[in-house]
């Protein structure tokens, strides 16, 4: 399978998670990013519940913490599906098809941009770059790089991550 953390629901695991990272990081300089990177990778996302944690903890205001949190596209607010495909919309990728990728996941998979599948199997992504060029279009499913990322290229990419969570 992949090695993303699975999403939390429950609330006292988000808690834990939000106090470790911030009893980790807190000593450091400009411990903000650091402490949000801890959360996510711990949750697969930064609940709202971080936002006055991280303030509390940092003397700063909930309006500085939410401002980072929103400002960088990478931190999700919400737990991501079992799976999460960025697709790259960088001007390399845009002219070797990857709008074309995006209508497809929409239209095949029901999965749109910034968004999660009703079934929550399925997370999609814009990224700006992921230094595939020659490539493209490229896409990243569960941190894996993948190019020339066609339509039927997709349909297999997820085929084979339906098939490795039902081993």
């Amino acid at each position: 399978m992949h090695d993303r953390p699975r999403a939390a629901t429950d609330p006292e695991r988000e808690r834990q998670a939000i106090a470790d990272a911030i009893a980790e990081h807190r000593a450091l300089r400009g411990a903000t990013l650091p402490i949000l990177h801890a959360i996510q990778e711990r949750l697969g996302y930064v609940p709202e519940a971080a936002v006055a944690a991280i303030a509390a903890a940092l003397n700063l205001s909930r309006a500085d913490v939410h401002g980072v949190r929103t400002f960088y596209h990478d931190f999700r607010s919400a737990p991501p599906g079992r799976h999460v495909l960025k697709v790259c919309r960088a001007e390399a990728c845009q002219a070797s098809g990857c709008e074309r990728t995006i209508a497809h996941l929409a239209a095949r998979h029901g999965a749109a941009l910034h968004a999660t599948t009703a079934d929550g199997r399925l997370t999609v992504e814009p990224i700006y770059c992921l230094g595939n060029c020659a490539l493209g279009p490229s896409v990243q499913l569960d941190g894996r790089l993948h190019g020339r990322a066609t339509p039927a290229r997709i349909d297999a990419l997820l085929a084979e991550a339906a098939a490795e969570e039902r081993a």
